[in-house]
């Protein structure tokens, strides 16, 4: 198993975890340099990031590793891009030889002028019952860009499919017609964007910029609630291309409505256009992804093990493909495909994970940071609709999460009444039933919940 296949597995299982913001804040830009018989050594861009991979993730890179490669016992990290020569064999990795490292292999695939990575398209998109709505008006749009479903808000929880589907718009309306000016962002890079044009006092330049656009796509828009200046400069943008009738697209985890100190003329822009959301697939949709990713890896294995991975797994594509890529690593670790009995076992650690355990601070602030609103007003006696609905919410999410008592979750919740945490159990359950946007905010606030406690 070289290098890059080692460290592909990491950062497939830590993109799993994690947020896309913060997998790509922390795991951009790193590889893995080299290997001897028990360390390894990886690369990193800066301190800061050095630091938090050593003390935030370093025990689960650690664990992910030694899956696929039980002796090693340690994990070094070095700044910059070096390679470690013939020293390698040595056990300190004490000297190394200067080298520039050989371009990622997934970097080559993204355009630097758009963003876009070539791989997303329609064709390699699976189509099921999930995201067919989506799917549709993804096509429809890049057949005459601007005039119909402007603009195209999809939404849906992690790993189900958004980012792909974006830019496979993007790569279609390219593909139709070189000359179309497209950008892919993130609503992180965009922020970002904006920040750097105030500090360098050229903000009227990026607007510019993005106002000679034919289509623009931002991913996780969410990420820009709360951020004033940020929304402020956007809605001009917006506002510039839209009078144009140059195609937007956007995607963020839940609809516009829910989407927390979003400014309500931005909200009304978003939901002026087609929502579409993207929802769980169904088994068939699950076995065809899976039987494309083994295409486009060229790589084969039974049909019994892909039926088992998905039956295993329902609820997240990325999850499906880092079983995938298990079996594919255990593949080119010992030259051969593995039967059925083999997969069964080698995915049972990754299938069987134990009752996922979690806290009552970890649910506070989870639903504090879903509905932007600040951990401590959930304690307060404030009446507040903004603050109530989140309280309740919260209260749920103890009874189910950490099958707390009635008086022990009042206690927690500023020494409330426990018929007071009954009636809003049964609220909520209620409307879990019944309503399926409060089914859709609940999914979405206990992916936070774990992914805040897991990492």
């Amino acid at each position: 198993m070289t290098n890059e296949e080692l460290w592909k597995a990491v950062l497939t299982e830590m993109e799993l975890s994690l947020s896309r913001a913060n997998f790509t804040t922390w795991f951009k830009g790193t590889s893995l340099l080299a290997n001897n018989s028990n360390s390894v050594l990886v690369s990193v861009p800066n301190g800061f990031v050095k630091e938090w991979l050593e003390n935030k993730f370093g025990r689960q890179i650690l664990q992910t590793i030694r899956s696929l490669r039980p002796e090693i016992r340690e994990v070094k990290y070095t700044i910059g891009g070096i390679r470690v020569g013939l020293a390698m064999q040595k056990k300190d990795f004490a000297q190394f030889v200067p080298e520039k490292t050989n371009e990622d292999k997934s970097d080559a695939d993204i355009d630097k002028l758009t963003n876009l990575n070539k791989r997303y398209t329609f064709g390699s998109f699976v189509v099921g019952s999930n995201n067919e709505l989506a799917y549709a008006a993804s096509l429809a749009i890049t057949k005459n860009l601007g005039k119909v479903y402007n603009p195209l808000f999809i939404y849906g929880g992690v790993g189900l499919g958004k980012t792909h589907l974006l830019q496979a718009v993007g790569n279609q309306a390219i593909s139709t017609d070189q000359n179309k000016k497209v950008c892919y962002i993130s609503s992180e890079r965009l922020t970002a964007d904006i920040v750097e044009s105030l500090k360098n006092k050229t903000i009227e330049e990026m607007k510019q910029r993005y106002a000679k656009l034919d289509l623009l796509i931002i991913d996780d828009i969410q990420f820009i609630a709360g951020k004033e200046r940020t929304q402020d400069i956007f809605f001009a943008t917006f506002n510039e291309l839209y009078g144009k009738n140059r195609q937007i697209v956007l995607s963020s985890d839940r609809p516009p409505s829910a989407i927390p100190a979003l400014e309500e003329r931005l909200r009304s822009r978003f939901e002026g256009g087609m929502i579409a959301d993207i929802g769980i697939p169904d088994y068939e949709t699950r076995l065809a992804i899976l039987n494309m990713k083994c295409k486009e890896k060229n790589f084969e294995v039974d049909q019994n093990s892909l039926a088992y991975i998905a039956s295993n797994i329902q609820k997240n594509i990325r999850e499906l493909e880092g079983a995938l890529n298990r079996i594919i690593a255990f593949s080119q670790i010992y030259t051969k495909t593995p039967d059925f009995k083999e997969v069964k076992k080698l995915l049972a650690a990754y299938l069987n994970t134990p009752y996922r355990k979690t806290t009552h601070q970890s649910i506070m602030r989870s639903v504090a940071d879903f509905y932007g609103v600040p951990p401590n007003d959930l304690i307060k006696r404030s009446r507040k609709k903004e603050i109530v609905r989140p309280r309740q919410i919260a209260m749920f999410l103890l009874r189910e999460e950490t099958k707390s008592s009635f008086p022990e979750i009042g206690s927690k919740l500023g020494g409330r009444d426990h018929s007071t945490v009954i009636h809003a159990y049964e609220k909520i359950k209620k409307e879990e039933e019944n309503d399926e946007t409060t089914k859709q905010e609940l999914t979405l606030i206990k992916e936070r919940i774990y992914q805040t406690f897991e990492n």
